[in-house]
C-alpha cells in the first residue's frame, strides 16, 4: 500500500510538473457583426476563444452581448486605414486624424461594442505604422484602461512605441489561421499556433467567422495537445495574474547598470524542474504504477 500511495503521489508530481510547462494558446476570432449564422457557432465553442467585434456593423451590439454572456472576452475590432486602397468601413481611423477625432471614434466604438476589455486593428497596416497616429490611440485607450491587440498587418507596426508611456498593455498576434479558406491551409496555420505556442510557451492566432474556418476549429479544438492550454487572451498580458503565474522564466538582461560580478550561468528555474522530472519518469515508482494499469 505504501508503494502505491508513494506511487500515486510520484504521478501527482509529474502532472504537476507537466502543466507548468505547457503552452498557452489564445484564438481570436475577428469580424463579428455580419455573419450571425456563422458567429453563433464560434460563441458555441469554448468561451476561451475572444470575440472582436466591429463597431458599427449590423449585429455588433447584439453578438458582443451574447458572447459576453456565454463567457467570451470581447474586443473591438477597430477599422484603421490601409496602405492599400480598398473600401473602408466607417469611422476608420487615419493617421492625419486629430486626437480629438480619434478619441470620438473609439470612444463611439466603445459604446456600440459593450463589454469590451480590449481592442484590435481591422486592417490598418497605414495606420499603425505612423507611431504619432498610433500614440493617439494609445491616449484614448490608457484613458478607458483597454488593452491593444496588434493583428500585425505591417512589419515596422509602432504598437509597442506608441504604448510607452501608457498604461497600456499589448500582445501580438502570431499567426493568420485563414488568409484562404482552403480548409489544408488553415488546418496547417493552427498547428504552427501549437507548434509556436510549444517552442515559446504562448501564441495569439486570429481567424474570421467563415464556415469553413469555423468547421476546422469545431474538429481541432477537441484533439488538442496535452501540452497546449487554450487560454483566454487577457491571460497573456504581461500583469495578468495567470500570466505572472503561468510565464516561462527568462534570463535577466544586464546592462551597463548592473554589472555581472561572476561568470556563472544563469539557468532558469525550469530547467531544476525538468531535472527532477526526468528523475522520477524513469524511476521504480513509475514504472510500478504503469505496471498497474
Amino acid at each position: 500500500m505504501r508503494k502505491l500511495v508513494t506511487s500515486l503521489i510520484t504521478v501527482g508530481f509529474l502532472i504537476f510538473v507537466h502543466s507548468t510547462q505547457a503552452g498557452q494558446l489564445a484564438l481570436v476570432i475577428d469580424d463579428f457583426g455580419y455573419r450571425p449564422v456563422e458567429e453563433h457557432k464560434v460563441i458555441a465553442l469554448p468561451n476561451t476563444i475572444s470575440i472582436a467585434v466591429l463597431p458599427d456593423a449590423p449585429y455588433s451590439r447584439t453578438m458582443a452581448t451574447l458572447a459576453h454572456q456565454a463567457g467570451h472576452e470581447v474586443l473591438i475590432h477597430l477599422p484603421m486605414a490601409p496602405m492599400s486602397k480598398q473600401p473602408l468601413e466607417i469611422n476608420t481611423l487615419t493617421p492625419e486624424m486629430s486626437q480629438t477625432q480619434v478619441q470620438s471614434i473609439i470612444e463611439h466604438a466603445i459604446r456600440q461594442v459593450p463589454y469590451a476589455v480590449g481592442l484590435n486593428n481591422h486592417m490598418g497596416s497605414r495606420m499603425t505604422s505612423s507611431l504619432p497616429a498610433m500614440q493617439k490611440v494609445m491616449n484614448v485607450l490608457n484613458h478607458h484602461q483597454l488593452y491593444f491587440l496588434d493583428s500585425v498587418t505591417i512589419g515596422n507596426t509602432q504598437a509597442v512605441n506608441a504604448a510607452r508611456g501608457t498604461s497600456v498593455e499589448v500582445l501580438k498576434r502570431n499567426v493568420f489561421l485563414d488568409d484562404t479558406q482552403d480548409e489544408a491551409d488553415i488546418r496547417y496555420q493552427f498547428q504552427r499556433a501549437i507548434k509556436l505556442a510549444q517552442r515559446n510557451g504562448s501564441a495569439i492566432a486570429i481567424g474570421h467567422p467563415h464556415p469553413t474556418t469555423v468547421k476546422v476549429l469545431q474538429q481541432l479544438l477537441t484533439t488538442l495537445p496535452p501540452d497546449i492550454h487554450l487560454v483566454k487572451l487577457s491571460q497573456l498580458l504581461p500583469h495578468s495574474p495567470t500570466a505572472v503565474q503561468q510565464q516561462r522564466p527568462s534570463l535577466l538582461v544586464l546592462g551597463a547598470n548592473c554589472p555581472r560580478i561572476d561568470p556563472l550561468r544563469q539557468g532558469k528555474p525550469a530547467e531544476g524542474i525538468m531535472i527532477i522530472y526526468t528523475a522520477l519518469r524513469d524511476s521504480q515508482f513509475v514504472r510500478d504504477v504503469k505496471a498497474l494499469f
